[in-house]
């Protein structure tokens, strides 16, 4: 055999031993297992952090809010004094625009008794209060009062228990009542004898009860509507 020959030989079986040794296989990798517990229980933490802090801000919303144009919201306030000034808010509203419709005087006063918003129609610069807002016995001044709560009740969503006043009907008729009570609880103290009182609305039954209680006796209402009064007892 030549030289070129046994040369070519070996190298063809040089290549034909490199392509038949076994290649190194590359490694396979692991399938990855992901701890699905923790991501899937992520967005439900955060939906109900989501849930506190709507919460929150819907409390501290309540927060107390300036405007000149606009009433703000119950959720700019803090708390039960909070909700009692946008009920009188919304109440002068709603009593100025039912002014200007019937072109009447009168300046609105916008204030908190005890645990009522009250709102005062008082006598302005430009004119008197119409007496006739008041009527007969009040009865005007009430059907009056009860409107201004629907109309704030249908804007605050709230039940309310307002307070209106008429050209200081109200007010005259609380120290008149006072007395009266006084007396009353006078006479039953010396007596030791209940004593009932003539029909009265419920503002000036609850003017009574007050001062019985202060007083250290008791009152209780009886009787139906228009003949509603209060009977004070010896404590």
């Amino acid at each position: 055999m030549s030289e070129n020959t046994t040369e070519a030989t070996e190298a063809i079986t040089t290549d034909t031993v490199v392509d038949e040794a076994p290649q190194e296989q590359a490694p396979v990798a692991e399938p990855v297992v992901h701890d699905t517990t923790a991501d899937e229980a992520a967005p439900a933490d955060e939906a109900a952090a989501a849930d506190e802090v709507t919460a929150e801000d819907a409390t501290d919303e309540t927060s107390s809010g300036e405007g000149d144009d606009e009433v703000p919201a119950p959720s700019k306030r803090s708390g039960r004094r909070g909700q009692l000034e946008r009920e009188g808010e919304v109440a002068a509203d709603f009593l100025e625009t039912l002014l200007d419709i019937c072109d009447l005087d009168g300046d609105l006063d916008v204030d908190i008794d005890g645990d009522r918003a009250a709102v005062a129609l008082v006598d302005s610069d430009e004119g008197r209060v119409p007496r006739r807002l008041v009527g007969p016995d009040g009865q005007v001044l009430e059907a009056l009062q009860e409107l201004t709560r629907l109309a704030v009740q249908a804007e605050t969503g709230e039940r309310s228990r307002l307070m209106l006043d008429v050209a200081g009907h109200r007010a005259e008729r609380r120290a008149a009542l006072v007395t009266l009570a006084r007396e009353a609880i006078e006479g039953v103290k010396s007596s030791g004898e209940p004593a009932a009182l003539a029909p009265m609305t419920a503002f000036e039954r609850k003017v009574v009860h007050d001062e019985v209680l202060a007083a250290g006796l008791v009152s209780e209402s009886e009787g139906a509507e228009p003949r509603r009064h209060v009977v004070i007892s010896p404590a």
